[in-house]
């Protein structure tokens, strides 16, 4: 699926021959819910489904109540609410083994009354000690794992205020568990299958760390959005841990029409990851710290909606992906979960094969190997029917180089990056693998350094006689020092000599922090006992 970017990046390199936590969470719980109408959603369903288990409070007296999250669901009808009480909720699907609630009815809205208190729990652990490391803990349902809570093919579904934990992917999941919230617009289609979805005040992480740093079994992606065409919102939510990224959304070239803001994403080999993604799509507000890498927009020539990752609003080369007001940093952090294969340690924001992205008034700090890095990606994997390296270049007919191109990075901060100290590590970087394939030029300009001087590869990066403005022009290409560079940081071949990159010793799990919750999580439920029983 996804991660087989990161494989052919090894193919692709050859062929070419912290304390950031405490102050994430400050910017991401920002009280704007009011203002972006988050806290109270606007439409009212036909009935109130109340579910408690008793498990950590007791339930209300006098109200009809579930016991599981996945009985209401069963019960519901499209525009239903679903409220939750505070408990642990080991839901397991029966209806479908690799979820643990599944949903497949349009327009029901899920929300817990508290978000640190609703916690949905993919392990055996107990209530009084949810989400817990221990590997004889885990339930891998058979090897194959499971997904959390699973959104197939309903436009219009909301999930709040609650807490995700410990679904994990194993061998014979194939690549489709291990996810903790997943609005899944039919993945491996190639094709968009969801309209609308709403998340916010979630919390998505895995508690499991074993011993092996290539278990199979790992978590994979925190709040994950495949084939939908939006509009869609994840707003004030948090993810970690996770083996492949803590957000994802992609699948939905240049229809994306979604949202990110005032979100986390730490401790995971990537911050986000999207696709083959694009068009409407803003990732704003928010924070990107502790990562091996921070934001990776990436293309392939695979089946997650045709390729390439493209920026542009539809029918022009108009930006309308923008990575804007976020702080990325401290992304070097080489003892997070991945499977296998692992991101570009170090750097801060990678564009790896996309076009018209726009990265604008962030600020990018102390991201070891790269602040911001564009490059060309040759694409070596087998395509499935109807994808045939739509965007890119068929340089032969095993390999198809998706070109990046029109990206523009401007008016960014940055402080203490490169510090790695390798050659061609620094704030600002780009490669291309073809004569010319950079055009028009990936745009540097206006990008600050509170040492005074910008640090890039190729040296004045800024300047017109290089990748600055005009930005019509051509770019520069082929650097042979800045992709040995990339290879030797994703160790995904020999590094040159003296090469120095942080290497993974270990599996170092994040402890989930008590997170802001939904001031008024009853706001916009039509009446209902659970609300007036609130203490």
């Amino acid at each position: 699926m996804r991660r087989w970017w990161l494989a052919g990046a090894a193919c692709t390199l050859m062929l070419a021959g912290a304390p950031a936590i405490a102050g994430s969470q400050a910017l991401a719980a920002t009280a704007h819910g009011a203002r972006d109408g988050l806290t109270g959603a606007a439409q009212t369903g036909q009935n109130v489904l109340l579910v408690c288990n008793g498990s950590t409070k007791p339930c209300p007296p006098g109200a009809s109540i579930f016991s599981t999250v996945q009985g209401a669901v069963n019960a519901a009808k499209s525009g239903d609410w679903i409220l939750i009480w505070p408990g642990v909720y080991h839901e397991k699907s029966t209806r479908w083994p690799t979820a643990g609630v599944w949903i497949q009815k349009p327009n029901l809205h899920i929300r817990g009354l508290n978000r640190n208190g609703v916690i949905i729990d993919g392990s055996n652990g107990t209530a009084s000690k949810p989400c817990p490391s221990s590997p004889a803990l885990q339930d891998l349902n058979g090897g194959v794992g499971r997904n959390g809570i699973e959104v197939f093919k309903a436009s219009g579904v909301t999930i709040q205020n609650l807490t995700v934990c410990d679904y994990l992917s194993g061998p014979g999941g194939h690549g489709r568990t291990g996810n903790e919230i997943w609005w899944n617009g039919g993945d491996g289609s190639g094709k968009i299958g969801m309209g609308s979805y709403r998340g916010s005040y979630l919390s998505a992480t895995s508690m499991y760390g074993p011993s092996d740093v290539h278990s199979p079994n790992l978590a994979q992606y925190g709040i994950f959005v495949s084939n939908a065409q939006g509009p869609g919102v994840i707003a004030r939510s948090y993810a970690s841990n996770m083996a492949d990224a803590a957000y994802y959304i992609g699948a939905c070239q240049q229809v994306c029409h979604a949202t990110m803001v005032r979100d986390t994403g730490t401790n995971s080999n990537l911050g986000y990851s999207g696709t083959n993604a694009g068009g409407p799509l803003v990732i704003k507000d928010s924070v990107f710290s502790n990562n091996r890498a921070g934001i990776v927009p990436n293309s392939l020539n695979n089946d997650d909606a045709p390729p390439p990752q493209n920026g542009a609003c539809p029918g022009t080369t108009k930006s309308c992906f923008f990575i804007e007001h976020n702080v990325i940093a401290n992304n070097n952090n080489p003892n997070v979960p991945t499977t296998g294969l692992a991101g570009a340690i170090g750097t801060g924001v990678e564009i790896s094969g996309g076009a018209y992205d726009t990265v604008v008034d962030n600020l990018v700090i102390h991201n070891g190997g790269w602040g911001v890095v564009t490059h060309d990606f040759p694409d070596t994997e087998t395509p499935p029917p109807g994808v045939h390296c739509q965007g890119g270049i068929q340089v032969s007919p095993q390999l198809c180089d998706f070109p990046a191109h029109g990206n523009r990075v401007h008016g960014n901060f940055f402080d203490e990056d490169g510090f790695f100290g390798n050659a061609t590590n620094g704030d600002l970087a780009t490669v291309g693998l073809l004569p010319n394939s950079a055009t028009p030029r990936n745009c540097f300009y206006g990008n600050r350094d509170a040492a005074g001087r910008v640090t890039s590869e190729p040296k004045n990066i800024q300047a017109a006689s290089v990748d600055g403005p005009p930005c019509g022009r051509p770019g520069t290409s082929i650097d042979g020092a800045l992709v040995s560079q990339l290879t030797c940081a994703a160790e995904f071949g020999a590094c040159p000599p003296g090469a120095h990159y942080p290497k993974q010793t270990r599996i170092s799990i994040l402890p989930l922090p008590k997170l802001l919750t939904m001031p008024d999580p009853c706001a916009g439920v039509p009446a209902n006992p659970f609300c007036s029983s609130r203490s």
